[in-house]
């Protein structure tokens, strides 16, 4: 067995991050500024997703209160029911966690628009989406370092991260706020 270290398991986090983030931006472009415009016209916006890719989704929920848009987590106990106008932002590698894809029908069934990331373009959670966000990862049970050297859904998890953060980065510098005018914004609570 080869020593890894933590340096070098930096650099392959660090190169297979690079690596979906460039087919990300060349597969998707169109569709990322769709969902961008989705969640700036959205009369409120929810996010969802579990596991990890649900924490990663938490991260972009606090961005976009931060941008001063209504933000929920669904499953908090102060999200309330989804309306039409209202989008929702999901992430499932997988593109068929039960919860995730009823959520999404849900959304469908009351008008609201949904916004999908997953890493299967075939998926139920795909086919019920306004725009499809796909990222080439691996998933939870894609275990044969094919796609990624990094645990279960590690690499897509990870890009969730970051297009959460890409979005609300183009969401700020079209809103022509200043970093001072999103700061009262911030939690003064801790």
């Amino acid at each position: 067995m080869t020593q890894t270290t933590v340096s070098s398991a930096l650099a392959v986090i660090a190169g297979e991050n690079a690596a979906a983030v460039a087919t990300l931006a060349r597969s998707n472009g169109d569709r990322l500024d769709e969902a961008a415009e989705l969640v700036r016209s959205a009369g409120r916006v929810f996010l969802f997703g579990a596991g990890r890719s649900g924490i990663a989704l938490q991260l972009t929920a606090m961005r976009l209160m931060h941008l001063g848009l209504t933000a929920h987590v669904v499953g908090e106990a102060t999200a309330p029911a989804i309306r039409a106008g209202d989008t929702l932002v999901v992430a499932s590698g997988s593109g068929s966690t039960a919860g995730i894809v009823s959520a999404a029908r849900t959304a469908n069934d009351v008008g609201a628009s949904v916004v999908a990331i997953t890493a299967d373009a075939a998926s139920d959670l795909a086919g019920l989406a306004t725009v499809t966000i796909l990222v080439d990862a691996a998933r939870k049970l894609d275990r044969d370092s094919e796609v990624s050297q990094q645990y279960a859904g590690g690499l897509f998890e990870q890009t969730v991260v970051t297009i959460g953060d890409a979005l609300f980065h183009a969401l700020w510098k079209q809103s022509g706020l200043s970093a001072d005018d999103l700061w009262p914004r911030h939690s003064n609570l801790e």
